[in-house]
């Protein structure tokens, strides 16, 4: 019977992983362990033809990845933290947007399969959740490990990293109150997601925490996307009672928020002062000063990878969830000026 990768690991006391990257010559891998690797496969008598053809029955060294949304920064940078693990591990990536489309999320998983892909990241898609749930159990049976970047909690018999939403918008909320703002509003993302309700909650905690009142016409429901923060922040701005400061919950609402205070001619913070949720880089480097809410997004990509890693190392580890609390970065637009 032909040994696999996980004998070779074994005899030249490596992790499989490290073995792959001697083979496929991928990654960056330590003169003296290669060596060790090499000798190893040199002494169980494997041919070059032997040992591919044991990689492709045994593994593909791909790993399946699945977002909502790949134009957002927001998820952009947890798949650039992915891709820095990935490749300095020797493992290629199956990138799939899956649009917030739970049938688009149903038919790639169903595709990683047949693609036989070592292992799955996957931001799950809020709706039909259940069928969700019975789709990763059955890739987790099948000896598909899953690690959830971020996303729902509900799924939490799996391995995950997770972002304190709560945490960040209870920051950004206290923050905005110690600026002297007494009237702040939300612009929620869509609350159809864990992420968008932890963040309204700590919002409105925050707001009781300091003896404010959250006025109901304040909280503008979102849905994590531009246009819709377009327009209503614009109606919120013709209104004669209005805040004079918002939390918004995401980085793609700040773009739409913004604009709507350009097209009424008015600025911020002197009009409006706001602290978004995660980094919007652009608008930092052409000199907008935008305070936010750091999820380091990256960070949470690079970790998921790292976990994935591990568990294909090592099947039964006791799963886990990692939890990274969001730093405010406060440059100036969540001034009181008035």
């Amino acid at each position: 019977m032909p040994a696999t990768i996980k004998d070779i690991a074994k005899a030249a006391q490596v992790s499989r992983s490290t073995v792959s990257r001697v083979l496929n010559d991928s990654g960056y891998v330590k003169e003296e362990t290669r060596t060790r690797v090499l000798a190893v496969i040199e002494e169980l008598n494997y041919s070059p033809s032997a040992i591919a053809r044991s990689l492709s029955n045994k593994r593909s060294n791909t790993i399946g990845v699945i977002v909502p949304d790949i134009n957002n920064p927001f998820f952009a940078e947890m798949i650039k933290g992915v891709t820095r693990v990935a490749d300095k591990e020797g493992y290629r990536l199956l990138l799939v947007d899956s649009d917030e489309n739970n049938e688009k999320e149903q038919l790639a998983l169903q595709a990683f399969q047949e693609q036989r892909i070592e292992g799955l990241l996957i931001v799950a898609t809020p709706a039909k959740e259940k069928k969700s749930l019975e789709h990763l159990r059955w890739m987790r049976a099948h000896h598909i490990p899953i690690v959830l970047l971020d996303g729902h909690v509900k799924y939490d018999e799996f391995d995950g990293v997770f972002i304190d939403h709560y945490q960040g918008a209870h920051d950004a909320t206290i923050a905005l109150v110690q600026a002297g703002h007494k009237r702040i509003g939300i612009l929620t993302g869509k609350l159809s997601s864990r992420p968008a309700m932890e963040r309204l909650r700590g919002f409105q905690d925050a707001m009781t925490e300091c003896g404010l009142v959250s006025y109901d016409e304040d909280i503008l429901f979102g849905d994590y996307g531009h246009e819709k923060a377009y327009h209503l922040t614009k109606e919120m701005l013709t209104r004669k009672k209005r805040p004079s400061a918002l939390f918004v919950s995401s980085n793609q609402m700040v773009l739409g928020m913004m604009r709507a205070v350009s097209e009424l001619r008015m600025k911020i913070p002197q009009d409006l002062a706001f602290i978004g949720f995660d980094q919007l880089e652009t608008l930092n480097l052409i000199g907008m000063n935008c305070s936010t809410v750091d999820a380091h997004t990256v960070e949470v990509g690079e970790l998921a990878m790292k976990r994935l890693i591990q568990r294909l190392e090592n099947e039964k580890l006791e799963t886990a969830h990692t939890v990274l609390r969001p730093d405010l970065s406060l440059r100036g637009s969540e001034a009181n000026l008035k």
